[in-house]
Parts: structure tokens; C-alpha cells; sequence
């Protein structure tokens, strides 16, 4: 009975010093800060992941997750610097940066959040009026999250906010078909324009190039004749140099130059007179394959 007394009695004391024991002790996981309070006022800050040591009963320790946190901030009304109204939905990232002056001047995340639309709200608010509402809308302000974003101070709460994008900037119900069939007639008006501006270039480019193909053809019509003139005088010249060697070239030269004349007159329609004692006309009468009508000369009357 002794035996199982004392047994029941260093257990208990057991338990006691393990229980007292690791009550001097606490372990820190990675991504939060351990803050030891003493009568609520924070005297240490344990940031580094391990085992920490504070004094039991009058020490108590509070972990505070510093890692990076999403926050969508509720939808709100926007007024643009012409004075018409929008709708803008956010989400932000945020981290605790300062775990005493977080705890210290929030204590608890459903606060921080709170101040978190405030701020944001506010430097929202700020940007977007100092911008058109058809601005907003026709995505100018491709870097307004960004903007927003530097209007956004955080630092008295211990509070970093990292990043700022914007899901929702559109018009309330109740003017937004106006708007965008004002919008829409813009658009129209700006393309109607764009049109009319590229079909009078378009006209003057045409006819800059046809007086520059007429230009261009007219030149080439000279060129070609000068030539055609150069090459029949040179043909004719080679010719009469061949034919005029001797008499008798000459002579058959004036023959072939006769027949050919008569030959392009018939060829259109035209009627020649050939004098009976014409070597031609023998040639004609005598030896030609085709049939001709030879007119004969009238006589002549003293």
C-alpha cells in the first residue's frame, strides 16, 4: 500500500515539473512572430522559427502570422473628375511588417481588414477623381492599381500593403446604356472621320500616280517612235546603199520600193493606173497568181 502511495505521489510530482518545465519554454513556426507579454504590455518579439523561453504565469506568448495575406476589398462608389459616378471592386495583398505596433494599434485581424478598406477606399477615391470617367473606360488608365497602390500608407499599424489589382470599375445600372451609346456614337464618329481622311488621300495618291503613268506613257510613245523613225531611216539607208551600188540595183531597188507602195494601196482598197509599157503591168497581166483590175490611162487630148 506504501509502495503504490509513493508511486502515486512521484507521478503526480512528475507531471508537475514537466508541466512547470515546459512552461518556461514555447516553439515558433515559420511565417509568425511570437510576442511575450507581460501585464499586456509586449516586451519581446521572437521572429526567428524555434524554441523561445519566457517566464511562466506573469508571461504569456501571442503568435501573429506575418506571411503575405489576400484581402477583397467590398465594392464601393467612385465619382470621376467629371463628376459622374462609378462602381470599383478591389483585392489587395497585404503583410504585417511591424508585429508590436500591429498588436498594439489593431490586435486583431478583423480590425486590420476594417482599416484596410478605409485606406484603400480613400486612395482610391483620390485617383479616380482626378480621372474622366470615359478614361476609366477606355482602359487609359492601364496602370491604375499601381497608382492606387502608392496612395495606400499602412505604416502607423505595423501593415505593408504589397500589391493592388482592380476586378470591377464599371457603371451603375442606371447610366450605363447612356454612356455607352454616347461612347458608341464617339467611335463612330472618330471611324467616320478616319474614313473620309484615308479616302481623300487615297484620291490624291491615285492621281498623283495616273498624271505619273500618263507622264511615264507619254515619254515612252516618244521613245518608241524616235526609234521606230531612227530604225526605218536606217533601213532605208542600208537599202538604198545596197541597191545603189550599180545601175541595175538601183533600178530593182525603185521596182521594189513601187510594188510595195501599191501593194500597202491595195491592201486598203485603193485603185492604181498602170501605164501599158510599165514593166509592172506585164509582171501583173503575164505572171501574177491573184487577179487585178488595171484601169487604163485615158488618153490625153492636144
Amino acid at each position: 500500500m506504501k509502495k503504490t502511495t509513493k508511486t502515486i505521489i512521484l507521478t503526480v510530482f512528475a507531471i508537475f515539473i514537466i508541466i512547470v518545465g515546459t512552461s518556461f519554454f514555447g516553439y515558433n513556426t515559420k511565417n509568425h512572430n511570437v510576442l511575450i507579454l507581460q501585464f499586456g504590455e509586449v516586451v519581446n518579439t521572437k521572429s526567428e522559427t524555434g524554441i523561445y523561453f519566457k517566464l511562466p504565469i506573469i508571461q504569456k506568448a501571442k503568435s501573429i502570422y506575418v506571411g503575405e495575406q489576400l484581402y477583397d476589398v467590398p465594392a464601393s462608389e467612385v465619382i470621376t473628375s467629371d463628376k459622374k459616378s462609378m462602381i470599383a471592386n478591389c483585392y489587395v495583398t497585404w503583410q504585417i511588417t511591424d508585429p508590436k505596433k500591429y498588436y498594439q494599434t489593431l490586435s486583431s485581424e478583423s480590425v486590420a481588414q476594417g482599416r484596410i478598406d478605409v485606406a484603400v477606399y480613400n486612395a482610391m477615391k483620390n485617383v479616380i477623381s482626378s480621372i474622366s470617367q470615359d478614361t476609366v473606360i477606355s482602359g487609359k488608365d492601364g496602370s491604375l492599381g499601381d497608382t492606387i497602390l502608392k496612395k495606400i500608407s499602412m505604416e502607423k499599424y505595423g501593415i505593408a500593403i504589397t500589391a493592388n489589382e482592380i476586378k470591377v470599375l464599371d457603371l451603375p445600372d442606371s447610366n450605363k446604356k447612356a454612356v455607352y451609346d454616347r461612347m458608341i456614337s464617339e467611335r463612330n464618329a472618330i471611324a467616320a472621320e478616319y474614313t473620309a481622311n484615308g479616302n481623300k488621300n487615297a484620291q490624291n495618291i491615285r492621281s498623283v500616280t495616273d498624271a505619273e503613268v500618263r507622264t511615264l506613257v507619254s515619254e515612252a510613245q516618244v521613245i518608241a517612235a524616235n526609234a521606230k523613225a531612227e530604225g526605218d531611216s536606217e533601213y532605208f539607208k542600208i537599202l538604198a546603199d545596197a541597191y545603189s551600188s550599180s545601175p541595175e540595183r538601183k533600178e530593182f531597188y525603185n521596182f521594189i520600193i513601187g510594188l510595195d507602195a501599191m501593194k500597202e494601196s491595195l491592201s486598203n482598197g485603193g485603185t492604181i493606173t498602170i501605164d501599158k509599157d510599165s514593166p509592172i503591168y506585164d509582171i501583173l497581166i503575164n505572171k501574177s497568181p491573184t487577179p487585178v483590175t488595171v484601169t487604163e490611162p485615158e488618153p490625153i487630148s492636144n
